[in-house]
């Protein structure tokens, strides 16, 4: 456990000081990008973007890296960073790749069938629905015009996923900024678990109600440059007197409602409110009167307006009941606005209560002048929930891939459970008399064609080196969830590290070390010499696959972008993932550790693997000896020494070294066979013997 630890704080240390990511691209570089007519203009103050312009200098869109907006770790644990135009309209003018790890894109099929999936957002709109479906799959039935479907990449369609995640997410967060008429930001709401007893005065200080107080000098300092300046006589003979001594505040939070309103008052506004009404209160003393004597009630008043972001927000009166609390100040005018937040409002954001006044000059067919004054409400944070950062009853973007999957995690599911069940009742099924050579050959099988070839479920270093990334570095899991497949074996094999050590998934889960053995049964079946190594060599070459492992981690610091190079160390990609469809140096190297294997019993996965190494650190939380052994194995017998073909077993004591078995169960099964296990034979001729003297 001490070594396990040790090993896991090392790599945290080792990552932890890795270097940081590249630069972001400078003026000129980004410039290099834009396309004619448009050209680069200048970069925003508050987000990493920069405009782009027209021939004529107009703003016509943005520009943007992913990375800098939406850093998504993908496969390799690391963001791709793609550089994203967009217009004004909120459609997606070009996407470029500048940097990614994705393992099979890096060296398996190339980056080429990235940019062709890259080259599908040109022209698309931000505002549809955009969902990546697996290559060669139909456009669902029942599609609507806002949904707008993407050709994934065969044997890349979750990484393809990760892409449009960060492509949405980064295009969202600019388009939420600079066009909020395309993409609103998502609205927040009064936490209603909060209520605090509180007196005028301290709403006042906590921010809970807003105060705009004018004079008649401030009125007709408004005026002052206009035509109107002189038509209220009032203003001019007592200026600094009372125009407007306004106060506002929202109702949905129960600290200001309670506070404020009786609860009769209270219960009865609830009533006539919908679910998506934001009720604001308006209190006010002085002669300016916030509705017109002919006003509706239950309508939009002319006076008062709303706005947030640049933009006017919708409102009418609530026709509302409203009977103060008998401790608070009076007041001349009560009255409550009815906000809806479907179209546009947040009240956890800053807004603009905007009063107009109006004069009238002339007496003939007058005409009529007005000036706005602005009271800005800035909400308390602390009596907001702040809206998530994934718009509301959108499903999460990586849940496309389980429902894709779903059929196929049902099959491998009830698979591992029948290798479950064999591993933990193996004495009764798969190691009695003649049916391991029936049961092994059957499972391998399904590993290899259904868990490797059909469903991609080869699990590789390159995941445990992205898990360690988003441990000790970005902090984000969610590459995992866009493999369900890998993800279900990848707990599998956690579990069984536990309970029957790194054997159970080397030895039965692995597709490609399925592949050495059906090898090397082969080989034996063409006559080919297995090449028996002593124990000293085996343990000698065994410690290899350990110096792997160190140099992927250590590449991590070293020589960053080696490390997804240097993975290529295993095979599984070429030979499995890929299904020897890559450049010769690729499937010479992947074909001869499968040959290999001919001569050398899994020679790759005993003595160069670096998942096994992996595995093998975790095995040592395995908490039970679960393979059957007797006093006598070792010594005497050493059948079971001679025939593993793992060299997993004690010379002298016969016991089983779990850090190298791949649990076969060919000792077990020997252990279990009275004509071949030599202590069974012993004792059957001692019976013979005592029985017939």
């Amino acid at each position: 456990m001490s070594r396990l630890l040790g090993a896991l704080l090392l790599w945290g240390v080792i990552i932890g000081w890795q270097s940081p990511g590249e630069a972001a691209l400078a003026a000129d570089q980004l410039a290099s990008h834009v396309v004619p007519p448009m050209a680069l203009g200048g970069k925003d103050e508050q987000l990493p973007v920069w405009q782009l312009l027209n021939s004529g200098g107009a703003l016509a869109g943005y520009i943007f890296e992913s990375r800098d907006l939406a850093p998504i770790p993908g496969f390799s644990g690391t963001p791709m960073n793609l550089l994203v135009s967009i217009d004004t309209d909120g459609n997606f003018l070009d996407i470029k790749l500048l940097d990614q790890n994705e393992p099979v894109f890096v060296s398996g099929l190339g980056p080429r069938p990235l940019h062709e999936f890259l080259y599908q957002y040109r022209g698309r709109s931000l505002a549809t629905n955009i969902k990546v479906m697996p290559a060669g799959t139909r456009k669902p039935a029942d599609a609507i015009d806002t949904d707008s479907y993407f050709d994934g990449v065969t044997k890349a369609t979750a990484s393809v996923r990760i892409a449009n995640q960060t492509i949405l997410a980064a295009a969202l967060k600019v388009a939420r900024e600079k066009l909020a008429h395309i993409a609103p930001k998502p609205a927040g709401h009064a936490r209603q678990d909060l209520f605090e007893p509180m007196p005028w005065a301290q709403l006042i200080e906590r921010g809970l109600v807003e105060h705009l107080h004018l004079s008649n000098r401030d009125l007709q300092q408004a005026f002052a440059a206009t035509a109107f300046a002189d038509d209220d006589p009032e203003a001019h003979q007592d200026p600094a007197a009372l125009y407007l001594d306004l106060w506002i505040a929202d109702l949905n939070i129960p600290s200001v409602a309670k506070n404020l309103l009786s609860a009769r008052s209270l219960a009865t506004l609830r009533g006539q409110l919908e679910a998506s009404e934001e009720p604001i209160l308006l209190l006010a003393n002085g002669r300016h009167r916030l509705v017109a004597a002919d006003f509706v009630r239950n309508s939009v008043p002319d006076h008062l307006s709303i706005r947030q972001q640049g933009f006017p927000i919708s409102l009418r009166d609530a026709d509302a009941e409203i009977d103060l609390l008998p401790d608070l100040p009076e007041f001349e005018q009560e009255m409550i606005l009815r906000v809806d937040t479907r179209f546009g409002f947040d009240p956890a954001s800053p807004w603009d209560f905007i009063v107009k006044a109006r004069r009238q000059h002339g007496s003939f067919r007058p005409t009529i002048g007005s000036q706005e004054f602005v009271l800005t409400n800035r909400p308390n944070p602390r009596y907001f929930i702040q809206p998530s950062s994934e718009p509301a009853g959108e499903q999460p973007p990586w849940l496309a891939s389980w429902q894709d999957k779903a059929p196929d995690l049902v099959l491998l599911a009830l698979f591992l459970a029948l290798l479950s069940y064999l591993l933990l009742r193996q004495r009764q099924h798969l190691t009695a008399p003649r049916q391991l050579a029936i049961w092994r050959p059957v499972l391998l099988l399904i590993t290899l064609f259904f868990v490797g070839w059909w469903e991609q479920g080869q699990l590789s270093i390159v995941t445990l080196i992205g898990l360690l990334r988003a441990i000790f570095q970005t902090h984000n899991f969610n590459f995992l969830l866009y493999d369900p497949i890998s993800l279900l074996l990848w707990l599998y094999t956690l579990i069984t590290l536990v309970v029957w050590g790194r054997g159970t998934f080397c030895g039965w889960l692995c597709p490609f070390g399925t592949l050495q053995e059906f090898a090397h049964t082969l080989g034996r079946r063409l006559g080919i010499r297995e090449w028996r190594l002593s124990a000293t060599a085996t343990r000698r070459l065994g410690w290899i696959k350990y110096a792997i492992l160190a140099g992927l981690v250590a590449s991590l610091l070293f020589a960053a972008t080696w490390s997804d190079r240097l993975v290529e160390v295993e095979p599984f990609k070429t030979a499995i993932t890929l299904t020897f469809q890559r450049t010769w140096p690729y499937v010479l190297y992947a074909v001869a550790c499968v040959l290999g294997s001919m001569l050398v019993f899994k020679g790759y996965c005993r003595f160069l693997c670096p998942l096994g190494a992996a595995l093998v650190l975790g095995g040592k939380l395995r908490r039970w000896d679960w393979l059957a052994r007797r006093p006598e194995c070792g010594t005497p017998c050493k059948l079971c020494y001679v025939t593993c073909r793992y060299d997993a077993i004690e010379r002298d004591s016969g016991a089983i070294r779990y850090d190298d078995c791949f649990q076969c169960l060919e000792c077990v099964e020997i252990h279990d066979d009275a004509k071949r296990c030599v202590p069974l034979i012993q004792r059957a001729r001692s019976m013979k013997v005592n029985t017939h003297p």
